[in-house]
């Protein structure tokens, strides 16, 4: 008899963590999207739900949950069982909800506990190619002559772009006007139209433009994407251990065993290690996966809290 291998070890683990043999194909997987259908997340949790099924033969359901800035599936998933059947499929803005959200519904890092980090991609500062912005020197000089004539646009208040260009102005010295948008889409638009000098969104916002009306100015990752590798990083401009960083998670309720919370993470990773998903992910999100279990996501979330939580507190931002 053959060895079994890898992905079926993992295969059958999932399909046994999911199951359970006193209750096989009567309990049923919610992933909880605590935004609308259509976004990011909802793609990746809908990709990882068709994985997880197909491996498991386990019924996977999609729910979406917004409200509260994502406090509220958030909350919906911390209340659940800890038995790895509601999970919560979630973006970077969820480490905003204690600064941003008032009398929060949960508190994130006490009453949640990551089963994994998918991946990261940067934001990236861009401007159209009619506009005089061809570095961040150039963008700098004009908001130091011209104090709030220079205007960005983010997909909304208390969005890791909006945080980020605060954080940027503080740093720089420099007062540079914000303009929020409701989506990724509404932004685009407007810069592509002319209407305001910058836009500070992820890399997968930009990224189908550039060629064309669009000019990257700098990107805020740690180090420089393939695909704009003539584009310098906040850190290459001077700005030490500027990053800026979109995320996607994978969470669990706090009293989740840790026995599951291993066996959810290797699921996830072998649901999205799938060569074709990988690669949707890669492309369509410039997504760099990770894959990091609790222990090494932890570090990396209990971080992106505090420092976008200071940048609120210290600005004063208001949802």
């Amino acid at each position: 008899m053959s060895k079994p291998t890898r992905r079926q070890t993992l295969a059958a683990a999932a399909a046994a963590l999911l199951c359970g043999p006193a209750l096989a194909q009567a309990r049923t997987m919610r992933l909880i999207v605590p935004f609308p259908p259509g976004g990011s997340t909802d793609a990746l949790a809908r990709m990882l739900q068709a994985r997880l099924q197909a491996m498991t033969g386990q019924t996977t359901l999609v729910e979406n949950m917004p409200g509260a800035a994502s406090a509220l599936g958030a909350a919906h998933v911390a209340k659940s069982a800890p038995d790895g059947l509601t999970l919560l499929v979630t973006f970077d803005s969820h480490t905003v909800i204690p600064a941003m959200v008032e009398h929060p519904p949960l508190d994130i890092e006490k009453d949640l506990t990551p089963v994994s980090l998918v991946g990261t991609a940067p934001y990236v500062l861009a401007t159209h190619k009619d506009k005089p912005f061809k570095t961040i020197k150039d963008v700098l000089d004009a908001a130091k002559a011209r104090p709030r004539a220079v205007t960005y646009a983010s997909v909304g208040i208390g969005t890791v772009g909006h945080l980020a260009m605060t954080l940027l102005g503080k740093r720089a010295g420099v007062e540079i006007t914000h303009v929020p948008y409701r989506g990724g889409g509404p932004a685009m638009n407007d810069l592509l139209g002319g209407h305001v000098d910058l836009l500070c969104g992820s890399i997968a916002l930009v990224a189908p433009q550039l060629g064309g009306q669009v000019r990257p100015v700098m990107q805020m990752g740690p180090e420089r994407l393939a695909m704009l590798k003539d584009t310098p990083t906040a850190i290459d401009e001077g700005f030490e251990g500027f990053e800026a960083l979109a995320w996607w998670g994978v969470f669990a309720p706090a009293a989740t065993p840790p026995e599951t919370l291993s066996k959810l993470s290797a699921a996830v990773k072998e649901a999205l290690s799938e060569p074709e998903i990988a690669k949707k992910l890669q492309e369509s999100q410039q997504m760099t996966l990770i894959f990091g279990d609790n222990a090494a996501a932890k570090p990396f979330f209990t971080r992106q809290t505090k420092v976008w939580g200071e940048v609120v507190r210290e600005n004063n931002i208001k949802a």
